[in-house]
């Protein structure tokens, strides 16, 4: 028998034999190299036949497994990374089949010395650049098993963190392997992400396991060294690096529902951390597709608790920062849309305690949180403008300012108790979205920073009766006008006699600028007037129109600006010379907590206003025509302005007769001032258009018949206009040469004769820029 025996074994394909040549009769000693060096050599002399080895292999070691033979097991799985790091014929797939099922056996297994030794060898074969394609390899397995493994729940914590380790090691190789070959299975299908993106945040989110393990780092290798939280990360940002754009959204709806069901949002860490990684992963043309996802889970978690959307938003305004300049995407404006629109429904939710109104909510909402939340759209609405550029800029502040309500002749405001609640909310956080907005905004044309339709709009809030609004508004004027960041030095009320000290950046005033203020100016100095008559103004108010002045003569003075900003110090009277007289009237004292000032001013002598003639003068002898000094300041009443929600701005512009009478320093007779009221405004806007519509058909008809009657009758219109121009010109020189009369009604000449008559006109002497 024994004969019949080994004659059988000599009849077996030689490549049997020689696999069976490679395990030593004691699986201690390990694979035996040189047999293994000669199934090598026949694997590539004979390629036909790698298939049949793999098949004998993978059939031995599922044998080896089943007897729990673990050491004849490894030496299996070494001869066959050997064999696939060596051979790449056309043939491999067949042999990869084989091997593919090996490393599932021992995935399958219990043990996790097993596990690991199955993902070890299928990284290896993940980094093999195989020759010939493949179009019916599934990963499907693999995939699930090594999800499994990172969840890993072993009692033991190093064997957890191994097993963990593997499975992270494991869905790296997945990647590499099928990520960029199109004719493998797609790696990014939901089916896969779901399972890939979430284990490996799991993984990120246990970082204190991997920190209370570890051995000293003189007895650690580099590679024992390496947490899971560490590879997990790593691994991460490889599979985001290698997404392309229409892939980035199967890769980011994982992570948010991971976050979701993990209720990992609230504490925003972790959250903050993972979207960190994401941004600066990806591509960076990518960073908007990123934006609009967490955008949109912001609107279907519209209904979830405060603190969640909060850490949604807290998280958007990180990833804005992280993006590149302009990466917000083509939809800019959609962006602001959904961050208003959730502030909208925050203050809906907050005065009606419900998430949905027509239902009686079982959710408790908390004002606190509510506000911490719109807070932080507010941030979020600045770190998201800060990335664009300066006309995207422009475009957001204009989109905002249509969005608040205003009292004007062309929005509805909501009516009733709860709707002027809802109002003022409203525009108090888009006043203070808009502020974030315009902070350190950079324009050197104000005429495209602040266009009329926008301009129109802001100064309309500035007249409203809520003392915040109107401070909102001054600070976003301010932050407009001040473009060389003097607006720190202003910060307090004070006499300087030296502005030198104060070190300003200044330069001279652009043409743009000019065009600007010649447009704006009298619209800007007629709600500096009204608002500075507020009497619910409190400190801030006035450091903000202190500072807005100042800002306005050093960033678009030039002599027409600084004459009329005196005009306006005149009507306004703030205070200034003051230090010997009355030295509770200086700014020092005044913009106090506890001023020292009394309740009548009749009182004053005129030297502590300010003197108009000591002005003049100075401003003559510096160069400027203060002419129009002499004209008092007197704002002109809107249709805006009447609309807004102040109590009387008629009243206000009626009073300002009797305060200038009042408080000029000079005693002079003047005639009573005419009332103005809204009907005489009426009128004379009514009667300005008649007087227009008259002008304007005047010029038609003098055009239209220069253009159409004869050439006589343009000639004889014109001889008879110059006869009476000539007529008029000799009145003016016998008025102009005529000596004033005597008392007596006749001119006595030097030698006491009467004089009657005058020079004749072509006798006298002209200058020679008067002969024409």
């Amino acid at each position: 028998m024994t004969g019949v025996c080994g004659c059988c074994g000599a009849l077996r394909p030689r490549y049997k034999r020689l696999v069976d040549n490679i395990f030593p009769e004691d699986p201690e000693d390990g694979l035996v190299k040189t047999n293994m060096e000669k199934l090598t050599f026949y694997a590539l002399s004979a390629p036909e036949k790698l298939d049949r080895i793999g098949a004998y292999l993978s059939e031995r070691l599922i044998r080896d497994v089943g007897r729990h033979r673990y050491g004849y097991v490894c030496i299996a799985m070494e001869a066959l990374d050997q064999l696939l790091m060596a051979c790449h014929c056309q043939s491999i797939n067949l042999f990869v089949e084989s091997f593919l099922k090996m490393v599932a056996k021992l995935l399958e297994s219990e043990k996790s010395n097993l596990q690991i030794l199955g993902t070890n060898s299928f990284v290896k074969f993940a980094n093999i650049e195989e020759d010939t394609p493949s179009y019916h390899r599934s990963y499907d397995f693999f995939v699930s098993r090594f999800s499994e493994m990172c969840h890993s729940s072993h009692d033991e914590l190093e064997i957890r963190t191994k097993i963990r380790m593997s499975g992270i090691k494991g869905l790296q190789g997945v990647v590499r392997k099928t990520v960029n070959d199109e004719l493998q299975a797609n790696i990014w299908d939901p089916q896969h992400m779901d399972k890939i993106v979430p284990s490996l945040l799991f993984n990120l989110q246990h970082a204190e396991e991997a920190e209370s393990r570890s051995p000293s780092p003189l007895q650690a290798t580099e590679k024992e060294k390496e947490s899971p939280t560490e590879l997990a990360e790593r691994c991460l940002r490889e599979l985001l690096g290698r997404a392309a754009y229409g892939n980035i959204k199967n890769a980011i709806k994982p992570v948010l529902i991971h976050l979701d069901n993990h209720s990992l949002w609230e504490p925003k860490t972790f959250a903050i951390r993972c979207f960190k990684i994401i941004m600066y992963s990806i591509q960076p043309q990518h960073s908007h597709l990123v934006i609009q996802q967490l955008l949109g889970h912001l609107d279907a978690n519209s209904k979830s608790a405060a603190t969640v959307r909060a850490g949604i938003v807290e998280v958007l305004s990180e990833a804005a920062v992280i993006a590149a300049s302009g990466s917000v995407g083509p939809t800019v404006l959609e962006v602001f849309n959904t961050l208003l629109r959730q502030l909208r429904l925050s203050i809906d939710y907050e005065l009606t305690g419900s998430y949905d109104c027509a239902v009686v909510s079982t959710k408790i909402i908390k004002e606190h949180e509510e506000r911490m939340f719109q807070e932080a759209v507010i941030k979020t609405t600045g770190s998201f403008a800060s990335t664009l550029p300066t006309y995207q800029r422009s475009e957001v502040m204009l989109f905002i300012m249509s969005k608040v309500p205003l009292p004007s002749l062309h929005h509805a405001i909501d009516a009733g108790k709860a709707g002027e609640n809802r109002n003022r909310l409203t525009q108090i956080m888009l006043l203070k979205s808009l502020l974030q907005v315009s902070t350190g905004f950079q324009c050197s044309n104000m005429l495209t920073a602040l266009p009329s339709s926008f301009l129109d709009r802001l100064l309309s809030a500035a007249l409203m009766e809520d003392a915040d609004l109107r401070l909102f508004v001054l600070e976003i004027l301010i932050s407009f006008i001040d473009r060389h960041g003097n607006r720190p030095k202003f910060s307090t009320i004070s006499t300087i006699n030296d502005i030198s000290v104060l070190k300003l950046k200044v330069d001279k005033c652009s043409r743009q600028d000019t065009v600007f203020m010649k447009k704006h100016s009298q619209q800007l100095y007629r709600h500096i007037y009204l608002t500075s008559k507020e009497e619910s103004n409190v400190q801030p108010h006035y450091e903000a129109l202190y500072s807005m002045l100042a800002l306005i003569s050093i960033e678009l003075a030039n002599e027409e600006v600084v004459v009329d900003l005196i005009r306006l110090v005149l009507a306004v009277q703030v205070l200034e010379t003051r230090q010997k007289e009355a030295p509770y009237l200086l700014p020092e004292d005044v913009f106090v907590e506890m001023p020292r000032l009394t309740k009548s001013l009749d009182h004053l002598v005129p030297e502590v206003f300010f003197r108009q003639s000591k002005i003049s003068e100075v401003l003559g002898g510096s160069g400027y025509n203060s002419d129009r000094l002499s004209t008092p300041y007197i704002p002109q009443l809107t249709d805006e302005d009447r609309l807004s929600k102040r109590k009387s701005i008629g009243e206000t512009i009626s009073l300002q007769v009797e305060v200038e009478s009042r408080n000029s320093p000079e005693k002079e007779e003047r005639a009573p001032a005419e009332e103005i009221t809204y009907e005489t405004l009426k009128k004379a806007i009514v009667d300005s258009v008649a007087v227009e519509e008259q002008e304007r058909e005047r010029r038609r008809l003098v055009v239209e018949k220069f253009q159409k009657a004869p050439f006589e009758e343009i000639a004889a219109h014109c001889g008879a206009r110059a006869s009476l121009l000539q007529s008029k010109l000799n009145q003016i020189f016998e008025i102009t040469i005529r000596p004033p009369p005597s008392p007596s009604g006749t001119i006595t000449a030097a030698y006491g004769q009467p004089q009657n008559h005058s020079i004749p006109v072509y006798e006298m002497k002209f200058p020679d820029l008067c002969v024409y």
